[in-house]
């Protein structure tokens, strides 16, 4: 497949080319990658499902950001942007990484301490951006190291919990309970904070309302379904201990057909039932 402008690089999902001094294009694959790691199976459609949901939520939010046009199923044309190295992580209910800091006393507990129980309000948990492995970092962090100054910070608080907000109506008029998302932002030319990168089940957890229960493993319609099966099957102890011992990362095992297909379909699910719109 032969795509427009200067190859740039590969992401975990997306593929970048710079098409001109003000445009890139967002090539969204099939690929699929957890616990930062890309893993060996592709996921039929996910790509298709990822840009155009992104292109909805882009042009429904009524946030400025970065997207320019869809170019096609796949490919979506975006404004340049200085990226801000940190990955807004906006939480709203206690679960993934949180809820395993929490029980390790590495996060002061909130009220709320049982699995997938929901915050008493959302909750500002920022990463580090890496393409090897984002870590958590507090605000303190973030200013210390220059990769925001304190009014980006707000400005990036304020349009996180906002975004958030507006998600989590939209989730709940379709029948699902939003737990969490990812944001990305940068700075245009003019030094304005703008939302970029993508919004899907890449970047959220998406629970059906109807099968909520606190305490237990929440149904999923998003990639958190990939992450149990390998923690079921030992891949992400393997790959813990590798990280933590700095050990070479062993090797990502094939998804069975049978959860490829289901993932497909849930993400497909998901973008229907969000949008309101045939895939």
């Amino acid at each position: 497949m032969t795509l427009p402008g200067r190859f740039v690089r590969s992401g975990k999902v997306k593929d970048i080319y710079d098409l001109d001094t003000e445009h890139l294009l967002f090539h969204f694959t099939d690929r699929v990658s957890a616990f930062d790691v890309i893993l060996p199976s592709l996921i039929p459609r996910k790509g298709e499902v990822l840009c155009r949901l992104g292109a909805y939520w882009f042009e429904t939010l009524g946030v400025m950001n970065h997207m320019v046009r869809l170019e096609s199923k796949d490919r979506m044309v975006v404004r340049k942007l200085h990226m801000i190295p940190v990955e807004s992580v906006i939480r709203g209910y206690l679960y993934g990484s949180l809820y395993e800091r929490v029980r390790a006393g590495e996060v002061p507990a909130p009220s709320a301490k049982e699995l997938a129980a929901e915050l008493p309000e959302p909750y500002f948990d920022p990463t580090t951006k890496s393409d090897v492995k984002d870590v958590p970092i507090n605000e303190s962090e973030i200013l210390g190291q220059r990769r925001m100054t304190a009014s980006e910070l707000e400005q990036v608080k304020e349009a996180s919990f906002s975004i958030y907000q507006k998600l989590s109506a939209s989730a709940r008029r379709a029948g699902f309970i939003l737990a969490d998302v990812k944001l990305e932002f940068g700075r245009n030319d003019h030094g304005e904070v703008v939302l970029g990168d993508s919004i899907g089940p890449d970047e959220f957890r998406l629970w059906p309302a109807e099968s909520y229960e606190v305490g237990k493993v929440q149904e999923s319609y998003d990639k958190q379904v990939i992450r149990d099966w390998l923690t079921t099957v030992g891949y992400k102890k393997s790959l813990d201990e590798a990280r933590s011992t700095r050990s070479k990362l062993p090797t990502p095992p094939e998804l069975p057909g049978s959860l490829v297909a289901e993932v497909s379909n849930r993400y497909i699910s998901a973008y229907e039932k969000l949008t309101g719109r045939t895939f």
